[in-house]
């Protein structure tokens, strides 16, 4: 049976993983992202190595008219989605409240809460309208249960997501829709520069003397959990590197341990 999947951000990172992940178990994909010349670099992939069909949609999350104008331009056969992942989602900034720049909350609130709602309300009301279920997975965050220094607001913001996937599970429930939620510990993709706004030297300090996961660890989760029998729902899986306990206690390496 063909089954189609939209994964937001997919153009880095953990949604790369996953879009290459969702493709090797024959999905069809809608791939959504700002950075276009990236998903057609990942369009032209995922038809080539693996026979799928994928259609590239290029908008930024944070609009509502911009989101909901792209998803009601999609062709008939790509909005019967069966599986929708919220992936997009970002940090930006690390001071304290009293420092902070309102221009990072706003992109921060607008990315990980509001851009998950304006994706989820469309496509969840195609798939209740087809009646056939479906799964809604959301990445979230170990910040959306242990908030940290310095993240006061992204730490809200995955909060927000935390209890967003509990009430879509209830909302949905009548529907036969599935909901997952995904809260990953440390993940070596953008994240770190473009919460430090580019300064990759500092990005990189916070993976020193830590392996931490990668994207396609993350992607292999959400494989896994979208290949379990229909009756069988994950509500939360929380996932951590080795040497990571929880958002304030990391066991790190010294240089001569890791070479």
């Amino acid at each position: 049976m063909e089954k189609t999947a939209l994964v937001t951000g997919a153009s880095s990172g953990i949604g790369t993983a996953t879009a290459r992940a969702l493709a090797r178990l024959g999905y069809d994909l809608v791939i959504t992202g700002r950075r276009t010349d990236r998903l057609q670099k990942l369009n032209d992939e995922l038809e080539r190595e693996y026979g799928v069909k994928v259609h590239v949609l290029g908008f930024d999350i944070r609009d509502r008219f911009q989101t909901e104008g792209a998803l009601s331009a999609l062709p008939d056969r790509f909005r019967e989605v069966d599986l929708l992942v919220n992936n997009a989602g970002l940090a930006s900034g690390f001071e304290h409240l009293d420092e902070g720049d309102p221009h990072d909350w706003e992109r921060m609130i607008d990315t990980n809460v509001k851009g998950l709602l304006y994706v989820t309300r469309v496509v969840s009301g195609w798939m209740i309208r087809r009646g056939k279920g479906g799964h809604i997975v959301n990445l979230g965050s170990i910040a959306g249960t242990q908030a940290y220094e310095n993240g006061a607001v992204y730490c809200a913001s995955k909060h927000a997501v935390h209890a967003l996937s509990q009430g879509m599970r209830m909302d949905f429930l009548s529907h036969g829709i599935k909901v997952t939620e995904i809260r990953p510990g440390m993940v070596d993709t953008e994240f770190s520069t473009v919460r430090f706004h580019g300064d990759k030297k500092r990005a990189a300090e916070v993976y020193r003397g830590v392996e931490p996961l990668t994207g396609d660890d993350i992607a292999g989760i959400v494989a896994w959990v979208v290949s379990l029998p229909p009756h069988v729902n994950i509500n939360d899986i929380e996932v951590m590197p080795l040497q990571q306990a929880n958002a304030y206690m990391t066991f790190r390496k010294q240089e001569s341990e890791t070479t």
